[in-house]
């Protein structure tokens, strides 16, 4: 950058010091949103910035942050969405969280997919719903780290450029990138350091703040090589079905939105490797999903793309029942025609915002949702129950491995 600040330190009463920082409108700290380095998409590291050895600072770069030094390691991480939560439960940080989204909601999700980890427990109740945020609590939680993406809290009710500014000086620094997700348009004052990244880059940049590369090197390990696995034996492109990622309105209304399943963001890292097609894109036709949004449905559009395959996003939380949305399908007089139903391809999912754990195990459970010839039969979800038991012959990936790198046994 031109800007002369572009190597300002900032240290804070909380002990970081940010670098890259460039004073832009409203006052908002703005870095230069990349650095020297070159991107390693599969590792999600840069070279050219050295992992964080044991006993040194605490650093990484990340859009829109930029670089952010911390003088020792966090010991109360304040998290918003879930994605970034799920980041710092795989690094083993669980127990250091004070705030996430909907905890309550994250915890009766992550507790059926850690129910499979030995060593690994999870107790949310009782953390600050941190979004929308409170500047207020903020200051009474007197975070070390704010793992939360400064454009998307910039958006909230009651916050400007100011605000996070304010909070970034007298609290903690900000760090994590949220619109990565769809790759949306980022609000007023973001764009120009504005980057988008995949789900594992943005987590190896939150492990490398961290000090904890190990696992994250560990852990994109196990995903890189069941991605590999999945990408090596799916059938021919010809064989493979159409499918469809929604999620249903809770009314009765009998409407629901759809997701893009090969849309380059870190919501579609689950269904992207599998190589469908994309029903509702055919039905929604040109224009679909280019705001990053989802694009709501009634069953006669649904009917129309006609997938062979259904996913349904929330069924595996406690807001949805699986069993009650195939009956709700089966008995409607439009969608029991659709071919997914009739045949007994509707599938429970969990989020679209994932983090690395629950992307380890929908990549496993999509993969044997569309393919059960190349990858075996899906057990089918039982509501309220853990993630289904999977034969450890049939398992996409090693759970003891993963429950061992989230326990710091490396």
């Amino acid at each position: 950058m031109a800007d002369d600040s572009s190597n300002h330190t900032a240290p804070t009463r909380r002990g970081y010091i940010k670098h890259g920082g460039a004073v832009v409108g409203g006052g908002l700290l703005a870095g230069c949103a990349s650095d020297s380095g070159s991107e390693n998409t599969t590792t999600g590291t840069t070279t050219g910035e050295e992992a964080t050895p044991k006993g040194s600072s605490y650093s990484a770069t990340l859009a829109p942050a930029d670089k952010v030094t911390l003088e020792s390691e966090p010991e109360d991480i304040f998290t918003m969405l879930g994605h970034h939560a799920d980041m710092v439960l795989a690094l083993g940080r669980g127990d250091d969280m004070n705030a996430m989204f909907a905890p309550e909601y994250h915890q009766g999700l992550y507790r059926k997919l850690t129910h499979h980890f030995d060593g690994v427990s999870i107790d949310w109740e009782g953390l600050y719903n941190s979004w929308p945020p409170k500047k207020e609590k903020l200051y009474e939680l007197d975070s070390n780290v704010h793992i939360a993406d400064p454009a998307k809290v910039a958006t909230a009710d009651g916050w400007d450029n100011s605000d996070v500014q304010e909070i970034e000086e007298n609290v903690a620094p900000w760090f994590g990138n949220t619109l990565s997700g769809t790759n949306r348009t980022p609000p007023a004052g973001w764009k120009d350091q504005y980057e988008y990244y995949t789900l594992w880059e943005i987590f190896g940049k939150v492990a490398q703040l961290l000090g904890a590369d190990e696992r994250y090197r560990a852990l994109a390990s196990v995903r890189d090589s069941m991605v590999q696995t999945i990408e090596e034996n799916r059938p021919p492109e010809s064989e493979r079905p159409t499918a469809a990622l929604v999620l249903f309105s809770s009314s009765e209304d009998h409407k629901g939105w759809g997701y893009k399943m090969n849309h380059p963001g870190y919501y579609a890292a689950h269904t992207r490797p599998m190589g469908v097609t994309d029903a509702l894109s055919e039905a929604f036709g040109e224009g679909y999903g280019e705001s990053g949004r989802n694009m709501p449905f009634d069953y006669e559009l649904l009917l129309e793309a006609d997938p062979d395959v259904l996913l349904v996003l929330g069924s595996m939380t406690a807001y949805f029942n699986p069993d009650e949305i195939r009956k709700t399908l089966e008995n409607h007089e439009v969608a029991s025609d659709l071919t997914a139903v009739k045949e007994g391809n509707v599938y429970a999912q969990g989020a679209r915002r994932q983090g690395p754990i629950l992307n380890l195990f929908q990549l496993e459970m999509t993969a044997k949702q569309l393919y059960p010839n190349q990858f075996g039969e899906w057990p089918g979800y039982q509501n309220g129950k853990p993630y289904p038991q999977i034969p450890e012959e049939e398992q996409l990936f090693d759970r003891q491995r993963v429950a061992n790198i989230i326990n710091g046994d490396l």
